[in-house]
């Protein structure tokens, strides 16, 4: 049976994925959420015309004359009279325009005897006035649906007045891994043994891409144990495991699966790493089988989970890839999409260079770790020689 492509099956991935529900969070706990629906401005920013500098307010039409100092409006202080012909009022950056001003001098301009100004350089009508509204006017939407919301976002959200915002709900995932011969970091394992680090790191990406996560850690190799840990997630929108996906005499979490009611699209892709990669679902949770070998994982994390998490925000996940140029020549590939692990670098015209590691195996963390970038080889390409064009998938995580 032919293996399903790997644009195949994230698409099927990704036609399941529905927002979850907006909630309404505190401004200062949502930086790194998914904003549900837009921003819009409460009021006017500035809410008055104010001034731009320290100096005078005054009419125009009176700069060539001795003024009046008659007050002072300060930021949180306006002055509340009124310019009059042969008048100014001290104002201080940020302070409302008094009425019947229509002008401001910066203070250098100036010279003051006591309550008189005189005016010394000529200005313009209107100078260092910030008009009312100059940023944003209220209706107007500050931060779109769809965003994923840094600092700059919450702070223009907050100078819109808006105390909280409606974000998408953090996907809730349940994470398990399969197999005896591991155990969790900080115990001693046994000669046969391994440290588990899948759980570790994929909880770690889904959290980055916005997930709450629940780890229950090692699940040992048995239906019973296995069917117990998959029960855990009813309730939740994901349940992500990794390991057992094989059909060896240990390998039990597809046999798992369907005890559990779960339906399996698919099985097995046309990947490297990652072949033995299975999906399903079972109602409104996803289920995503991934290999047990780490870097198979964390490949097939970045390549599925993460649009998946992005789709289920409301956020479509940038799926462009980067060109660069091989450092050096890989041989021809097979009928799987390969994704090398490579360096990232820049050449002497600015070119993007990328330089695959001479060791692939699916078990070397060190190798992805060091790797900047996964250079994409699709099926059946043939060998390519130093300097021919690729694309390349960056590793942000």
């Amino acid at each position: 049976m032919a293996l399903m492509p790997v644009d195949q099956a994230l698409a099927r991935i990704l036609a399941t994925a529905k927002p979850t529900p907006a909630e309404a969070v505190k401004l200062e706990d949502c930086f790194g959420r998914i904003l549900a629906t837009d921003v819009k401005a409460k009021r006017d920013q500035p809410p008055f015309p104010s001034s731009a500098m320290d100096g005078y307010a005054l009419r125009h039409a009176d700069i060539a004359t001795p003024l009046k100092v008659i007050g002072v409006s300060a930021a949180g202080h306006a002055f509340k009279g009124r310019v009059k012909a042969g008048e100014a009022v001290r104002i201080l950056t940020g302070a409302p325009l008094p009425k019947g001003a229509d002008t401001i001098v910066i203070q250098e301009n100036t010279k003051v005897d006591g309550e008189t100004l005189i005016v010394t350089e000529p200005i313009s009508l209107g100078k260092n006035i910030r008009a009312q509204g100059l940023d944003f006017k209220r209706g107007d939407i500050l931060v779109p649906a769809g965003t994923k919301l840094n600092a700059r976002d919450i702070g223009l959200a907050a100078a819109g007045n808006a105390p909280m915002l409606r974000v998408r709900k953090k996907p809730l995932m349940v994470l398990f891994t399969t197999g005896d011969e591991l155990v969790l970091p900080g115990q001693k394992p046994r000669a046969d043994q391994i440290v588990s680090s899948n759980s570790h790191a994929i909880a770690a990406m889904a959290k980055a891409w916005g997930a709450e996560v629940i780890n229950l850690g090692i699940i040992g190799d048995s239906l019973k144990a296995t069917m117990a840990a998959i029960k855990k997630a009813e309730g939740a929108d994901i349940l992500v495991t990794t390991g057992g996906a094989s059909v060896g005499d240990h390998d039990y979490v597809q046999e798992a699966f369907k005890k559990c009611g779960i339906k399996i699209d698919f099985w097995k892709i046309a990947l490297r790493p990652g072949k033995p990669l299975m999906f399903g679902t079972k109602g409104k949770l996803r289920v995503l089988g991934l290999p047990g070998n780490p870097v198979s994982a964390l490949v097939c994390g970045r390549i599925f989970l993460q649009p998946l998490l992005s789709a289920m925000q409301g956020q479509l996940l940038d799926q462009s890839r980067l060109s660069a140029r091989l450092g050096t020549a890989l041989p021809a590939n097979d009928g799987r999409q390969d994704y090398v692990r490579a360096t990232l670098a820049h050449g002497p015209d600015g070119s993007r260079i990328a330089t695959a590691f001479s060791k692939q195996d699916s078990s070397m963390q060190r190798t992805l770790r060091n790797a900047d970038c996964l250079i994409i080889r699709e099926p059946n390409a043939l060998e390519a020689a130093a300097g021919t064009l690729v694309f390349v998938l960056v590793l942000d995580l």
